[in-house]
């Protein structure tokens, strides 16, 4: 399943994933169904779906947990669309997050509007503003140039959200997000199992249509201006109109995680704007392996995990530990978890033979 999206790690030529159209036959019934999204991945949600039953008495913790990576797994994926897709590595992508928190907190707390759909609504326009004003910009520069620029966007944000406090609440944050309401305020989602499902859902839902836009011929052109843009400038692609809806696309996902972010932890600082979360985000994406959208998954469980495990166990040095485990794995273990997956299943593959 993990081979079918695994691409090359080298940030100046990813590989295209090994799954090809033609491979999704069409004598596979399910996969005609699912879109051509292997039938493996509706069954993972089996456990997913039992798991906060299971440890809501035994461990309750597990469920707010769990409900953090599936928010955080919306936001690497989407990240990973410019990482790992398109090839256009942004240290400012907790701007678009920060975007759709604050139009939620704000809706939420200044204006006492907290149905969903409307927050979407709001979040997704922002973030379909700023990401055009970003790309546009951004996209006329290249390297180091572009990280840059895109970190100064997010700072920006960050320092507005601390100046505009009558609003933003300032330094202080923005704290009293209500629950979500789904059908007006007789139906809200409450903390706990019922917003978990919720999160679940929504994060099902992006997956499936990142799944099908990564394997659409949108995707697979972003793929091909990644290996060699001169190329795909050269057979008459418009390289950069294709690379500003990469970026749309991702700002627009990235919002949709705030929405769930700002809902979840009921408040929202500029602390969560800044670059801080971006580089996080980045750690996630090459933790779990780019160029796939089950590695940002992956790598967001195993950071939430180990970050817990080790801020409890170590209190002081858990951020030291941390670093040093990432930079072990980053040396060692090309491709992230994916890859490490599809080398272990390429050697029982050898051995079989």
């Amino acid at each position: 399943m993990a081979e079918e999206l695994v691409a090359s790690r080298d940030l100046t030529s990813v590989s295209a994933p090994v799954s090809r159209d033609e491979e999704v036959a069409p004598n596979s019934f399910a996969r005609r169904w699912l879109g051509g999204l292997h039938p493996a991945y509706v069954l993972m949600l089996v456990p997913l779906i039992v798991f906060p039953f299971a440890v809501a008495d035994i461990f309750p913790f597990g469920v707010s947990l769990a409900t953090s990576i599936l928010v955080l797994s919306i936001f690497t994926m989407s990240l990973d669309l410019l990482l790992g897709y398109a090839g256009l590595p942004s240290f400012g992508h907790a701007a678009f997050l920060g975007l759709g928190a604050y139009a939620t907190a704000i809706f939420s707390v200044r204006l006492g509007i907290s149905n969903f759909a409307v927050s979407l609504l709001v979040a997704v326009a922002l973030a379909s503003v700023g990401s055009m004003v970003l790309g546009l910009l951004a996209l006329r520069t290249s390297g180091v140039y572009f990280l840059m620029l895109t970190l100064a966007f997010a700072q920006m944000l960050s320092a507005l959200a601390e100046k505009w406090g009558p609003v933003t609440g300032g330094t202080n944050g923005l704290p009293g997000v209500k629950a979500p309401e789904l059908f007006g305020p007789t139906l809200s989602v409450p903390r706990g199992i019922p917003y978990y499902f919720l999160t679940l859902a929504c994060t099902v839902v992006c997956f499936f249509v990142m799944f099908r836009l990564v394997h659409s011929p949108f995707g697979r052109s972003l793929i091909g201006i990644h290996q060699n843009e001169a190329r795909m400038r050269a057979i008459g692609y418009n390289t950069r109109l294709y690379k500003l809806g990469a970026f749309w696309v991702a700002g627009v996902f990235a919002s949709i995680a705030g929405v769930l972010y700002a809902y979840f932890n009921q408040f929202i600082s500029p602390g969560d704007v800044g670059f801080a979360v971006s580089g996080t985000a980045v750690l996630m994406v090459l933790l779990g392996g780019e160029a796939t959208l089950i590695g940002p998954v992956l790598g967001t469980a195993a950071y939430v995990v180990i970050q817990n495990v080790l801020s409890s166990m170590f209190t002081g040095r858990w951020q030291l530990i941390l670093g040093a485990l990432f930079v072990v794995f980053v040396l060692f273990a090309r491709g992230g978890i994916v890859g490490v997956w599809v080398r272990i299943q390429a050697r029982r593959a050898r051995g079989a033979a």
